[in-house]
């Protein structure tokens, strides 16, 4: 990258240009009905050396960095929004997705693309792990920002699969990688043994660190505000870290670890979980505009034939059969299953994923790369623009819109409680109190001053609240708080 002929105040001029461009084209997305990700890439790949933009990267281990950083925060944002309570009722469908599902359409595809373009073995299924597992930041995005009507449960299985099948792919990949450059033809039962084992610390770090990162979060009581989110992006950092230098996953750490901390109450609960929302928008458009710059149009041409062809393959082929045979015990309709199917966006994991091999010194991995981004885009586009209407013809839809981020029922009774002295809320913070989450306290009364109490703020014996509640949980918030 040979960014050192531009100053630092142009270098800051760029990078702000870029970033807002990226603002812009979200908004556009809407209207377009296009994927905002996308958009991202076309900025990237505008901005490129052979764009108007004509900046030249060719970079493939810093936009590897980069992907693990972004992608990192992407899934902990994602885990953050997607509490246990959602997700513990499609687990096993989630698991069977991400594990099986993965290793169907490596092998599904990697078959099309030993017959298509006369690959060794070893090099097809890499191709095939490459392109193998839908996109947290893809699935998160479009159907966020599409607000689909989905049952509930569908909606958490499709984020919890594109949130823990990373993993496999990685796995798969790093493993085929090596392969191709030791010439060796097998996967040993060491190889299988060890993705297990990296699953599993992965997972239970992530649980683990969770439950530790509550408590301390709530703990903590700093004395400025502001550092919170700073808090939680060490926490971050510290739990990826962590868990890839004792062998566990990085990736499924930080997704277990904010699904976690999601499940539970916390100090600033919704100004953190908007922050990191915020957070991992940023770290999708760099993500996508960093990819973006590493594409050269002029290298695309050759291959968009194939790649258009192997993108009709991975959609209407190789995800299906990867989704019916994953869930064939599922309680699912058929057309449940082919929703989910459709549901398998691609988008920043593959074109990452994609780097490993050329940074690993394989021989013509290149290509793979300017295949892999077609694929994606044509992915993207296809599917990501089509969502609604095929949840539409299929007939998904629940009857009923999900809450937004930090709804709650409407209030239907307001109460006054007062902390008695023999209370167990005396002497705790308003977030330990595990109140309902239709509970709002609106005001704390203490001797002749009134609050607007926090999550950190501590009750004292005589302190009066009033709640603002649903009818039916005004006997549960009397026992917590009067004892």
């Amino acid at each position: 990258m040979q960014l050192v002929t531009l100053s630092l105040e142009q270098m800051l001029l760029v990078a702000a240009g870029l970033l807002l461009l990226g603002v812009l084209a979200s908004k556009m997305s809407s209207k377009l009905g296009i994927p905002a990700l996308v958009l991202f890439l076309g900025i990237g790949v505008a901005a490129g050396s052979e764009g108007v933009g004509g900046i030249p990267f060719e970079d493939y281990d810093t936009a590897r960095i980069v992907g693990t950083i972004a992608l990192a925060f992407i899934l902990f944002a994602g885990g953050l929004e997607t509490p246990w309570r959602r997700i513990r009722t499609v687990l096993w469908r989630g698991v069977s997705l991400a594990t099986c599902g993965v290793i169907v359409t490596t092998v599904v595809f990697g078959l099309f693309v030993r017959w298509l373009l006369a690959l060794s073995w070893v090099e097809s299924m890499l191709l095939g792990a490459i392109v193998a597992s839908t996109d947290a930041a893809a699935v998160f995005g479009v159907l966020r920002a599409r607000r689909l009507r989905l049952r509930h449960d569908l909606t958490a299985a499709l984020e919890f699969e594109s949130g823990s099948n990373d993993p496999t792919a990685i796995f798969l990949t790093t493993m085929l990688t090596s392969v191709a450059l030791t010439g060796s033809n097998s996967i040993t039962t060491l190889d299988v043994i060890a993705f297990f084992v990296e699953m599993f610390l992965g997972g239970l770090i992530g649980l683990m660190l969770g439950y530790v990162w509550v408590r301390g979060i709530n703990r903590a009581r700093l004395e400025y505000d502001g550092l919170y989110p700073v808090l939680t992006i060490a926490l971050v950092l510290l739990s990826f870290a962590l868990s890839a230098l004792v062998g566990g996953n990085g990736f499924l750490c930080v997704y277990v670890a904010g699904v976690t901390l999601g499940s539970h109450n916390f100090v600033h609960r919704l100004a953190l979980i908007q922050f990191h929302d915020g957070l991992a928008w940023l770290m999708q458009i760099t993500l996508f505009l960093v990819l973006g710059l590493l594409v050269f149009p002029s290298q695309l041409l050759p291959v968009a034939g194939i790649g258009l062809l192997l993108a009709v393959v991975l959609v209407i082929v190789a995800r299906p059969v990867a989704v019916f045979s994953s869930l064939i015990l599922a309680s699912l309709t058929v057309r449940e299953k082919l929703f989910i199917s459709w549901v398998g966006l691609r988008g920043a994991v593959p074109i990452v994923l994609a780097t490993i091999p050329i940074s690993s010194g394989v021989p013509g991995s290149e290509v793979f790369f300017n295949v892999v981004f077609f694929v994606v885009v044509v992915s993207v586009i296809l599917q990501g623009s089509f969502i609604p209407l095929v949840a539409r013809l299929l007939r998904v839809g629940p009857g009923h819109t999900e809450r937004k981020l930090g709804e709650v029922p409407v209030p239907q009774a307001t109460i006054e409680v007062v902390v008695r002295p023999s209370s167990a809320a005396a002497g705790r913070q308003v977030v330990d109190l595990n109140l309902p989450p239709s509970a709002l306290i609106l005001l704390l009364h203490r001797g002749t001053e009134t609050y607007l109490p926090r999550g950190s703020t501590v009750l004292a014996p005589g302190d009066r609240l009033t709640i603002a509640t649903r009818k039916g949980d005004t006997e549960e918030l009397k026992r917590l708080i009067e004892g």
